[in-house]
């Protein structure tokens, strides 16, 4: 971000709007990746950067609201997006909406960039960015299961590929493989859920990205070297990983007040007394000291999305667009 002894001059004149394909140009994954280390390394303290997320329930319990505002030097902005499971049956977006961007030092707003592509984009990206150091260790080759073959799911298998992960393979796990979509998958393996436990029990990587409320999998076909991302929920009474999981994981997260508060993978554990706080690792920790992360153990990273990450990306993506 530009520092605040910008002249008024340099203000923007108009407010750019970067579109879902813009996005993508603008700002590759392993760009997102990047920006979102960089800001940890460079002291962007999570629990300082905005308040929690504002929760609006929508009429009828058709879905909820939510407006996220972060503020530190590394971006500042608002998404306010609405997350409506409905869509998904009316061949829609869940989530829809807008991140307005603004710039010192008169905060003028910016840019406007499409909230879903940003959500998108930024949730695989501040997951990958949590454990990069694990995914691109040399030699390793990850077999990757996904819970989920939409845009979430498909855009974390883009993010690992875009950082030089190398999948050996990746096989996705949903409920109706006859309803995904083969531009989001490409030529990759697409099994039922009731076929999942030979393919988790051969996975070095599984990534959760789903609504489910209930774990996906037991935990228990998982080796010692495992590697866990659960992105899918951010409800305290939602889960998509079991108990025994971070029972026995490293257990990395955004923000340790947040999981308590939003994270039921986390939430659950801590109420049976499976979990205890006190080993909850904020990502901002291990990204600054790369020799915490466990070897002896399975790795589990738990995010539900926090608006620093979105006003980072966003910033990125903003300066990218203004760039010669």
């Amino acid at each position: 971000m530009q520092k605040a002894d910008k002249t008024q001059s340099d203000q923007p004149s108009r407010i750019e709007y970067i579109g879902a394909a813009e996005l993508t140009k603008l700002l590759p994954p392993r760009q997102a990746v990047a920006a979102i280390r960089e800001a940890l390394v460079g002291g962007l303290d999570p629990t300082a950067a905005g308040p929690p997320r504002s929760i609006l329930e929508l009429p009828d319990s058709q879905g909820q609201l939510l407006a996220m505002p972060a503020a530190s030097e590394f971006g500042v902005g608002v998404k306010a997006i609405s997350a409506v499971p409905a869509n998904a049956d009316r061949g829609l977006p869940r989530i829809q909406g807008v991140h307005l961007v603004f710039r010192p030092p008169s905060y003028a707003p910016a840019a406007v960039v499409d909230g879903a592509a940003l959500t998108t984009l930024r949730t695989p990206a501040v997951s990958v960015a949590a454990v990069l150091p694990l995914l691109t260790r040399p030699g390793r080759r990850w077999r990757v299961v996904v819970f989920g073959a939409g845009p979430q799911g498909a855009s974390h298998v883009r993010t690992l590929r875009d950082v030089g992960a190398e999948p050996a393979e990746v096989t996705y796990v949903v409920r109706d493989p006859s309803r995904v979509d083969p531009a989001l998958v490409g030529d990759d393996r697409v099994v039922a859920t009731a076929d999942a436990p030979a393919w988790v029990r051969r996975a070095d990587l599984v990534v959760c990205a789903t609504p489910s409320p209930t774990p996906l999998f037991d935990s228990a076909l998982l080796g010692d070297d495992a590697v866990v991302l659960a992105v899918g929920s951010h409800d305290a009474d939602a889960r998509e990983v079991d108990s025994a999981l971070p029972a026995r994981a490293q257990v990395i997260v955004e923000d340790v007040d947040t999981a308590l508060r939003e994270c039921g993978d986390i939430v659950i554990p801590v109420a049976e007394g499976v979990l205890p706080a006190a080993r909850l690792l904020p990502m901002a920790q291990v990204v600054r000291d790369e020799s915490l992360y466990a070897t002896d153990r399975p790795v589990l990273f738990k995010g539900s999305g926090m608006a620093w990450q979105d006003a980072v990306v966003a910033d990125a993506a903003a300066r990218a667009l203004n760039s010669p």
